[in-house]
């Protein structure tokens, strides 16, 4: 509940809201007359990362860009003081930017610039800040010099290999390697650590090595130092053969000790970790023991997010990608042999750095405009909010009475010239902050006209038209439209007026046309504009080609003949496929028609008519088919469509058997198109006399087939030929066929045993069909026994589909099979399945129910399970038992409704999840447990209350027109308002404005159900969402739009006749492919009115107005085929009287379709492709061929030169200069044969040349060399060396 002064803070906050209504904030086109005079504070564009580390080879850039007019200055601060760059001849900033540059050619270090970076952007507006830019330098320390003791172990123990790499900026990537330069292999048994570290779950004869080496990788001075080596010695209780080894058998029959399961990694049972939202999770556990143990995960409570989960390092590591809060829990890693298992659990919590809900965005205002900022976000923990002006905190700044602090909003009011600023919010908790910049800009700027002058626009009669009128000033101007320089402003009727300034004209007509002027007015001037409009007749095909069907050598002629407007020129394009058709002898057109001549079968397919003028097209198509022959009576067939086929004649019957028969037939004419398939359909006269069945199907060049049939059925037969347009008559039926009978060929369907009461057990089963019982008399023999008994069969024999057995005992289960048999003689028997007697009341109830972790709508419940034994049947599930008894709402009644939720499960300690619950209620809660016909006694009974919750959606929202100028809001109080009411939220725009419009709140008291609101408009229509409030939040939303003014039951028509009730409804529409009748309903009093039915097609919004006197049903023709139309009634004499919106599709015309598989284009087409990748394919191999890497043994193996040079530090730096580079199989400063291999360290460490230092590690170098400048007087006058090679592959 609100306390006093809560609920007075609230009353004020709502009053507040009430009183002013926020001005939404002017947009700034962005239009290059407008952008050169526009004055506004600087804004941050570009910047360097919060946390920068920089390589110390190269300079230190860092960025920071801003824009502004005029254009900003910069300054920084370092640390938190002023940083004075013109002291310091090492930084400079670069031209017209606040991008700093430092340089070291001339000396200095980089270290001694590490610290805190913030740019200010500053012009006579406001300032601008950047984020605080850590600067650091990345570091790559050497390995402290150390002896390492040989390392001891007994074969079969396990063993941790520590690496321990020096400390870098940022961390160095480990890998481990022998002196070789060959990888330690790892698998299930041997894996490398997250820490670096490598282990062994248990050590084996053949680890002995004396190389172990832990190598270190820095990415950003590309150097890589290696760990002096490991020397490992196993100690074996049997001599170990090396000649032996066998990789199945790593102790090659020698005896070790086995071992259950140890965590090496993490220690204990259970660890924490804490990650934060959007990062990546890395859990590890590794295990030794003999055998190698494997590793699972597992989550509590739930199952793992299998679509951002992935295992890896043989099972060791669990990496969870983008974690967010629904990844915290417990997460338990078990590793397990034969020997035994044990588990880790690790506790995850998912913290938050800030991130955004509502940025601020920049604000541009008029003088004495309203206006916000909002500044939401959230984190974990709650993230603090702070607002700064210009860089200082908004206290130590001048006051303004015009700026108003409400929490995290800043509320503006009446604003004035000179109080434009630049406004940061900063949120931060103890994980990261988040800061952004925006102005606000108080603009006063005159009408401007932004569109070219005295356009000339030309639109089709009858068809929507915009009038475009491109506008800007500040304060927004107030635009009108005139025609012809006369009249009132243009707006309602046949006009719609746009916000963003647009006229539309719904149906252009021939005296619309002419000189439309737009006016945009404030109080700082006027600017006007001029747009000529042209209304121009339609172009359409008034006579289509039409679908053709001609003899090969004969000659087609395809109309197409067009109407147009005589201003617009107009060109007729011809169309194949979809495809240009180029003319020559055999084609040609004319204006109003395409001829072929000595037409062939590449002529067929589809051709388009397309015309088209400067403003608008038409098209129609036709279909040409190329016939073969001509038929025997040339003057019917010539230039007919194919039809059905003729129904098959003369069905014949021989080679009969016991099974099967065949049947012959001559084929009926095709009609033009071929026969694709026989059907065979046969009817028998003892089950279904008269009913006609599929047999089978067959292939459209076969007349003779082999049918194969069932015992005991007297058939006959007929036959149905299928072409490409569909199927013929039926054959007259061929003479009847009997089959002779036979033992039944099917076992039985669906046998099973279950118990109906608790001493018995029903057998039942899917009785044979008909056409499957093969000869008189079918019955059935049943047999069953107890299971796992020796006791012999018992049986039965019926002609029903049920056995029941009787005195059994209680679910018991039985084995039973069964077989049909007819006067011939038995059948197949089953195979055994296994039934159940019936089942009985369970004895036992769980116990301990609770309830745990309740929030709004659910909770976590937990039980003792019960024995399965005291169930007496099938384990079906326990069933939780759930009423709300009532609600924490004050005066709310709930009616009291039994609810059921079944949980199956047979662990030892059950949990579940018990959903959808009411917020704010009080629950009482049992348990039972159930088989599959009774539930066993109650649990103990648990009460618990659910915590509050945001409302629901109130039961009603109704917006209705009191007046030309106000709209009456009413809602109702939500029916479950799952908490204590503190008010509510209206949220609305304007219907049809902007994408970047933003919406206008409004807040009420929790007892205002109602609100009436002024519109400055009376045509602007809002859309309006509202939603109750309680303490955690607004709840569900009812979305409403505001009525269209014809919705009022009196009003005013722009005629000046009032009409009072006037409506018209019910429009319906039957459909055809190129009309459609309309019907519709109203309440017009005879004669006075009559109606336009208006068409828009919806491919190109084209219109089509139908003017109508009679009185409905009207027929309206001339519609395209399978097009979308929207249609709407409204009166002739009272234009703004419309009916609703009504959608419809004509039906479709014939056209044919085409198998683009058969179509030459298509096949040249896939063959080109085919080429191309075949040509790419050899070019490439021809590159691989030329290409590839150095082989690594021709360096490796060979000694180091005596005379290699080294750096101060101890390491080596070198360069990748193709210049100094060996070429591939040169042995110019090497010694001795050379060997290959099929390993090198680019795979390890990225390559790069290297040589040992004195502490056995190295330095590698792999990027690309320093511009000249930068690596002057840094040049290496060492040898090339063999580990040079080595790393030189990169």
């Amino acid at each position: 509940m609100l306390s006093p002064c809560g609920r007075a803070a609230l009353a004020f906050m709502s009053l507040q809201l009430l009183l002013w209504r926020e001005t939404v904030t002017i947009e700034v086109p962005q239009h290059p007359k407008i952008l050169a005079d526009l004055k506004q504070p600087p804004t941050i564009i570009k910047q360097s990362v919060k946390d920068y580390i920089v390589d110390p080879r190269d300079n230190i850039i860092i960025e920071c860009e801003a824009k502004g007019n005029p254009v900003p200055t910069f300054t920084w601060r370092r640390n938190g003081k002023f940083f004075n760059i013109g002291k310091d001849p090492r930084v400079t900033m670069r031209k017209r930017s606040g991008t700093l540059e430092i340089g070291f050619r001339n000396g200095g270090r980089p270290e001694d610039y590490e610290g805190e970076y913030q740019c200010f952007a500053n012009n006579i507006y406001g300032m601008a800040l950047s984020n605080k830019i850590v600067l650091q330098v990345s570091k790559a320390p050497l390995w402290p010099k150390e002896v390492l003791e040989p390392v001891v172990v007994t074969e079969g123990t396990s063993l941790v290999l520590p690496c321990n790499p020096p400390p870098g900026l940022p961390p160095p990537f480990t890998f481990w390697m022998s002196s070789m330069m060959m990888p330690i292999r790892q698998d299930k048994r041997v894996s490398k650590g997250l820490n670096g570290d490598m282990y062994f779950s248990n050590v084996v004869a053949q680890d002995a090595n004396n190389d172990y080496s832990c190598n270190a990788r820095f990415p950003f001075t590309h150097t890589i130092q290696q760990k002096n080596p490991f020397t490992l010695k196993i100690i074996t209780n049997e001599p170990y053969n090396h000649t032996s080894y066998n990789a199945s058998d790593t102790y090659v029959g020698r005896k070790v000790s086995e071992s259950t399961p140890t965590f090496l990694l993490p220690l204990g049972s259970e660890s924490s970790k804490m990650v934060l939202r959007d990062e990546q999770l890395l859990l590890e556990c590794i295990a030794a023991g003999l055998p190698t143990p494997t590793i699972k995960w597992f989550k509590k409570g739930g199952d793992l997010p299998g679509h951002k989960v992935k295992l890896e390092n043989y099972n060791k590591t669990l990496k969870v990608i983008k974690v967010s809060e629904e990844d915290a829990g417990e997460y338990v890693c078990m590793a397990n042999n034969h020997l035994g298992s044990i588990r880790h659990s690790i506790f995850v919590q998912v913290k938050a750095a800030p991130y955004w809900l509502d940025k601020p965005t920049n604000l541009v205002l008029a003088p004495e405009e309203n206006g916000r900022l909002v500044c939401r976000a959230n984190g974990n923990p709650k993230p603090s909010i702070q607002w700064l002006i210009n860089g200082q905190t908004i206290n130590s700044s001048l006051a303004n009475p015009s700026r108003q602090m409400m929490g995290d909003t800043i509320i503006f009011r009446s604003v004035q010239i000179g109080s434009s600023a630049v406004y940061q919010c900063n949120a931060s908790n103890q994980h990261g902050y988040l800061l952004a910049n925006a102005f606000v800009s108080i603009l006063d700027y005159p009408p401007r006209m932004l569109g070219p002058k005295n356009q000339l626009i030309q639109v089709v009669k009858n068809n929507r038209t915009f009038l475009d009128c491109p506008f800007f000033g500040s304060p927004h101007p107030a635009l009108r439209w005139f025609k012809n320089g006369q009249g009132s402003g243009l707006d309602g009727g046949m006009y719609r007026l746009y916000i963003n300034g647009t006229l539309e004209i719904k149906r252009a007509r021939v005296e619309d046309e002419g000189t439309y002027t737009c006016v945009a007015n404030s109080i700082l001037g006027m600017a006007e504009n001029q747009v000529r409009l042209e209304v121009k007749e339609p172009t359409r095909i008034v006579g289509a080609p039409r679908h053709q069907s001609a003899i090969r050598g004969s000659t087609v002629r395809f109309e197409c003949k067009v109407e147009s407007d005589a201003s617009l020129p107009v060109s007729v394009e011809w169309m194949k496929d979809d495809e240009p058709l180029y003319l020559g002898w055999r084609m040609k057109k004319d204006d109003e028609s395409l001829t072929i001549s000595n037409i062939n079968e590449g002529d067929e397919g589809t051709y388009t008519c397309s015309v088209k003028s400067e403003i608008d097209q038409d098209s129609a198509s036709a279909r040409l088919t190329v016939l073969e022959e001509v038929s025997l009576n040339p003057s019917l067939s010539s230039g007919l469509p194919p039809d059905h086929p003729d129904p098959p004649l003369d069905l014949d019957l021989s080679d009969p058997a016991a099974r099967s028969v065949r049947l012959t037939w001559i084929p009926g004419n095709d009609q033009r198109s071929p026969i694709t398939e026989f059907l065979v359909q046969f009817e028998e006269n003892h089950w279904e006399p008269g009913r006609w069945q599929d047999l089978a199907t067959y292939p459209g060049d076969l007349n003779s087939v082999i049918l194969q049939l069932a015992p005991f059925v007297n058939y006959q037969f007929r036959v149905i030929a299928i072409n490409a347009v569909g199927q013929s008559k039926p054959s007259a039926p061929s003479p009847r066929y009997k089959t002779s009978s036979a033992a039944p060929d099917v076992i039985p369907r669906g046998l099973q045993g279950w118990g109906s009461e608790k001493n018995n057990m029903e057998i039942t089963w899917e009785p044979l069909l008909d056409l499957e019982k093969n000869a008189p008399n079918l019955q059935y023999v049943v047999w069953w026994r107890r299971k796992d008994s020796d006791a012999e069969w018992n049986n039965v024999t019926t002609i029903g589909n049920k056995v029941v057995v009787h005195d059994t005992n209680t679910y018991e289960p039985y084995e039973i099979k069964i077989q049909a048999s007819n006067d011939v003689g038995p059948g197949p028997e089953s195979n055994v399945v296994i039934g159940y007697s019936g089942e009985d009341k369970p004895t036992n109830a769980p116990t301990e129910l609770r309830i745990s972790k309740v929030n709004s709508t659910k909770g976590h419940i937990h039980w003792k399970p019960v024995d399965l034994a005291s169930v007496q049947g099938e384990f079906k599930e326990y069933r939780l038992y759930y009423s709300r008894e009532s609600s924490h709402v004050p005066g709310l009644l709930v009616r009291k409704e039994n609810k059921t939720k079944g949980f199956y499960t047979t662990m030892a300690e059950p949990s579940a999840i018990l959903s959808s619950l009411v917020p704010f209620s009080r629950y009482k809660m049992f348990m039972v447990v159930a088989n599959n016909r009774y539930e066993g006694p109650p649990s103990n009974t648990v009460e618990f209350s659910t915590k509050e919750g945001v409302p629901d959606a109130p039961p009603f929202f109704r917006i209705n027109r009191r007046g030309f100028d106000t709209i009456h809001l009413e809602w109702d109080k939500p029916l479950e308002p799952n908490g204590i009411l503190i008010g509510y939220q209206l949220k609305y725009q304007i219907v049809n404005a902007s994408r970047d419009a933003r919406s206008q709140i409004e807040t009420f008291h929790p007892n205002m159900t109602e609100y009436t609101m002024r519109l400055p408009d009376r045509s602007t229509r809002y859309k309006f969402y509202l939603s109750a409030l309680t303490q955690v939040g607004a709840g569900e939303v009812f979305p409403e739009d505001s009525p269209f003014f014809t919705n009022e039951e009196n009003f005013t028509d722009a005629t000046g006749v009032v009409v009072r009730g006037t409506e018209i409804w019910n429009v319906t529409v039957e459909r055809n492919s190129n009309y459609v009748n309309v019907s519709w309903t109203h309440n017009f009093p005879p004669g006075t009115s009559s109606f336009v039915l208006e068409f828009t097609l919806d491919s190109d919004q084209t219109m089509k107005i139908v003017p109508v006197a009679q009185q409905p049903p009207i027929a309206v023709p001339d519609l395209q085929a399978g097009a979308m139309y929207h249609l709407r009634v409204y009166s002739h004499e009272y234009n703004s009287v419309s009916s609703n919106t009504v959608t419809f599709i004509t039906k479709a015309a014939y056209i044919d379709q085409v198998d683009i598989a058969t179509q030459g284009w298509f096949i040249g087409l896939m063959c080109a492709i085919a080429l191309i990748i075949l040509i790419l394919l050899i070019v490439c191999f021809i590159k691989r061929s030329r290409g590839g890497k150095y082989p690594v043994r021709d360096k490796k193996e060979l000694p180091l030169d005596s005379v290699d040079q080294k750096d101060p530090d101890g390491s080596f730096d070198y360069h990748s200069d193709e210049d100094n580079k060996p070429l591939q199989g040169s042995q110019t400063s090497l010694e001795g044969p050379v060997k290959e291999s099929d390993d090198s360290l680019v795979d390890y460490g990225e390559g790069g040349d290297g040589q040992f230092n004195e502490d056995g590690s190295f330095i590698g170098q792999y990027t690309v060399k320093k511009d000249k400048d930068e690596t002057e007087g840094n040049e290496s006058s060492e040898a090339t060396s063999p580990v040079n090679a080595i790393y030189s592959l990169a």
